[in-house]
C-alpha cells in the first residue's frame, strides 16, 4: 500500500541544499503535479542490483540521477578500499552515446577520485568491450560504464565491473550492495575530487585493443579473396561507430558501407523506435542500404556496442533477420570447423553458452568434440568461468540468445567489435565455397539439428507489475503444468532451490550454479520452456525451443513453419497469446 504522505516527506527531503538548484526545481514541479508520476519517481529506491542500476533518468530516488549513481559510485568505492587495504586502486570509466552519459560518467570520475582513487576515463564515448579491456590492460581493480544497453532514451545506467573484467559476480555483488544500501544520504557522497588523478584515454587505448581483436582473425586467406565484398554496417547512433568500421578494415575489408542519418551520435535516437539490434525497424535503414548497393552481409549494434544484429542476403536477394541464437551457431560452428581443419584443437578448448541459449550449441560443440559449458544468463558468468578455468583449458568462443557473443577472452563481457569482425570472416569463408551465410546456417541445422526458438515479453510497469510478475513465478513454481500443448512435462529444472526434477521417476539432481529465479520445463517431444524475470526491465521473459530433423535445403520454409505452429501452441496453451 502507497503512503502518499510518506512519499511527499520523501521528496520534500530533495529540496534541500544538499541537491542543486536544477533537480529542486524538478522536484518542487513534482510535488505541484501529477501525484501518479510524484509516486513514480519515490516510492522506491532505484535499486543497485548484481548488474548496478538501470532506469529512467531524472530527480528522486527511483530515478537515474547524479546522487542515486553518487550513491552508487560511493559505495562501490568503500568496498574497494575495504577489499584493496593499502593498496593505490585503479579504476576504469568509458559511457556510451545517451542523454547525461559523459555528465554520469565525470560525475562517476569525481568521486572516485575524492577517495583517492586513479582514474583513468575515456576522452568520449566508446564500446562497452573496450571497458572490459581497459580494465585488464590498466591493471584496475574495477571499472565502470554508464550505459543503459538497448532501452529507450530516456533511460540510463551504470555497471560495474571487478578487476579480471568482467562485471561483478558473487560474492563481490552481495558485498558492493551492502555498501551501497549502507549509503543513508547524499551528505556521504564525496564529490569533486582531484583532477590530477583522472587521466584521459583514447586513441592508443583504441590502437591496442583493435591489435587483440585482429588476434581473432582466422582465414586471411578467405578475407583477401573475397576482401571487396558489401557490408553495410549501422551503429545505430551509438558506440560502434567509434571502432567497428575500422576493425573491419583492420581485418581486410574494403567495401564497408555506412548508413550516414544512423552514424550521427544521438541519445534520442531518431531514426528508430527503439535503438535495439534485436527489432526489424533498428536495421530497416541499412537493409535498404544493402539492397542498392547489392551488399551480402548488414550489420547493427545496440547503442553500448556489445550486441550484434545480423541480416543476411537470401537466394531472391532479400535479406533475412537472424535472431541471436542463429548468429551464434554460426559463429560457433565456423570458429570450431576452422580450429578443427587446421588442427588447433588439442583436446583442452571449451565453449560456453546460458540455459536459455539454443542447445543447437551444445550439439555443435558435441560435434567437434569440444566441452560446452552452460551457465545462468550474464556474460558475467562467462567472465567468472573464464577466469576459473585459466591456465587449464582453452576458451574459444560463446554466447547467449540476447544477441551477445565473445569471440576471444582479451575482454571479459559481450564484444560486438569483435563478433562483427568475425562474423564479416564467416561469410567471406563461406563465399569460398560458393555459399552465403544462410546456406551456411541450414547446412548447421542439417547436421545438428533445426533447433526453432523465440522469445515473448510480458510488459509489467511499475510496482504492481513488479509485484505481478512476482506472482507469476510463484504460480510457476508451486503449481507448474503437467502437460504443454500436449505433450507431458518430463523434468522441472528450479534455479531457485537449484533442483532438477525428473517428474518420471522422482528423481532430483543438484544443479551446479548459483541460485537465480529460472524455471525450465523439459517436454516429451523434445520442447523446452524457460521462464525468467528481466533483471534490467520491467517484463517476465518467456522462451521457447523446439527441434526437429532437416532432411534437404529445400525443406527449411516448411520445416519451420512446423516449428512455428509447435511454438504457437505452447503459447497458447501457457495462454500467452
Amino acid at each position: 500500500m502507497i503512503n502518499i504522505e510518506e512519499i511527499r516527506k520523501k521528496a520534500a527531503g530533495w529540496l534541500s541544499d544538499e541537491f542543486n538548484e536544477e533537480t529542486r526545481k524538478e522536484v518542487k514541479a513534482l510535488l505541484e503535479g501529477d501525484e501518479n508520476r510524484l509516486i513514480d519517481a519515490f516510492y522506491q529506491d532505484l535499486e543497485f542490483g548484481t548488474g548496478g542500476l538501470r532506469g529512467i533518468m531524472g530527480a528522486g530516488t527511483n530515478r537515474m540521477n547524479i546522487y542515486t549513481l553518487g550513491m552508487a559510485t560511493q559505495g562501490l568505492s568503500n568496498y574497494l578500499i575495504r577489499n584493496f587495504p593499502g593498496k593505490d586502486i585503479k579504476v576504469a570509466i568509458a559511457h556510451d552515446c545517451r542523454n547525461n552519459s559523459r555528465y554520469f560518467a565525470e560525475t562517476t570520475a569525481d568521486i572516485f577520485a575524492a577517495n583517492g582513487f586513479t582514474v583513468y576515463l575515456f576522452e568520449s564515448l566508446r564500446p562497452t568491450p573496450e571497458l572490459s579491456f581497459a580494465i585488464r590492460h590498466f591493471r584496475c581493480q574495477s571499472g565502470v560504464v554508464i550505459t543503459a544497453s538497448h532501452n529507450p532514451p530516456e533511460y540510463n545506467g551504470y555497471k560495474a565491473y571487478w578487476d579480471d573484467g568482467g562485471q561483478v559476480v558473487p560474492p563481490h555483488d552481495k558485498g558492493i550492495i551492502d555498501e551501497v544500501r549502507n549509503i543513508k544520504s547524499v551528505k556521504e557522497i564525496r564529490f569533486g575530487g582531484d583532477r590530477s588523478l583522472i587521466r584521459i584515454i583514447g586513441k592508443e587505448t583504441d590502437k591496442l585493443f583493435l591489435e587483440e581483436v585482429l588476434k581473432m582473425r582466422i582465414n586471411k586467406d578467405a578475407i583477401d579473396k573475397h576482401n571487396d565484398m558489401g557490408i553495410v554496417y549501422t551503429p545505430i547512433h551509438g558506440t560502434g561507430i567509434m571502432l567497428i568500421p575500422e576493425a573491419l578494415r583492420l581485418f581486410g575489408f574494403t567495401n564497408i558501407i555506412n548508413v550516414p542519418d544512423q552514424d550521427v551520435i544521438d541519445g534520442n535516437f531518431p531514426t528508430v523506435k527503439s535503438p535495439n539490434p534485436e527489432e526489424a525497424g533498428a536495421l530497416r535503414m541499412a537493409i535498404e542500404a544493402a539492397r542498392k548497393a547489392g551488399a551480402e552481409l548488414v550489420m547493427a549494434t545496440d547503442p553500448d556496442a556489445d550486441r550484434l544484429g545480423l541480416a543476411v542476403k537470401l537466394p531472391d536477394n532479400e535479406f533475412r533477420l537472424l535472431n541471436g541464437n542463429q548468429t551464434c551457431a554460426l559463429l560457433m560452428y565456423y570458429t570450431l570447423s576452422q580450429y578443427s581443419a587446421k588442427g588447433l584443437l588439442k583436446g583442452n578448448e571449451y565453449v560456453i553458452k546460458t540455459i536459455v541459449t539454443s542447445d543447437l550449441l551444445d550439439r555443435i560443440a558435441e560435434g567437434f568434440k569440444v566441452e560446452c559449458y552452460n551457465v545462468l544468463t550474464g556474460f558475467k558468468y562467462f567472465a567468472e568461468l573464464i577466469r576459473k578455468l585459466e591456465g587449464k583449458k582453452k576458451y574459444i568462443g560463446g554466447g547467449e540468445e540476447s544477441y551477445g557473443y565473445l569471440p576471444g577472452d582479451y575482454v571479459r563481457d559481450k564484444d560486438a567489435v569483435g563478433s562483427c569482425a568475425l562474423t564479416a570472416e564467416a561469410a567471406a569463408w563461406a563465399k569460398t565455397r560458393g555459399m552465403s551465410l544462410f546456406d551456411m546456417l541450414t547446412e548447421i541445422y542439417m547436421k545438428f539439428g533445426f533447433y526453432h526458438e523465440r522469445l515473448v515479453n510480458i510488459v509489467r510497469k511499475g510496482k504492481e507489475g513488479a509485484d505481478e510478475i512476482k506472482a507469476m513465478m510463484k504460480v510457476y513454481r508451486n503449481n507448474p503444468p503437467e502437460k504443454i500443448n500436449n505433450s507431458r512435462v518430463v523434468r522441472i529444472d528450479d534455479y531457485e532451490t537449484l533442483v532438477s526434477k525428473d517428474l518420471l521417476t522422482g528423481a532430483g539432481s543438484k544443479i551446479d550454479l548459483v541460485k537465480s529465479d529460472v524455471l525450465q520445463f523439459f517436454l516429451e517431444d523434445g520442447s523446452k520452456i524457460s521462464v525468467r524475470p528481466s533483471g534490467t526491465e520491467p517484463k517476465i521473459k518467456f522462451y521457447f525451443s523446439v527441434s526437429t530433423r532437416l532432411d534437404s535445403p529445400s525443406a527449411f520454409s516448411e520445416t519451420e513453419k512446423l516449428l512455428n505452429e509447435r511454438i504457437n501452441g505452447i503459447i497458447n496453451d501457457l495462454k500467452l497469446s
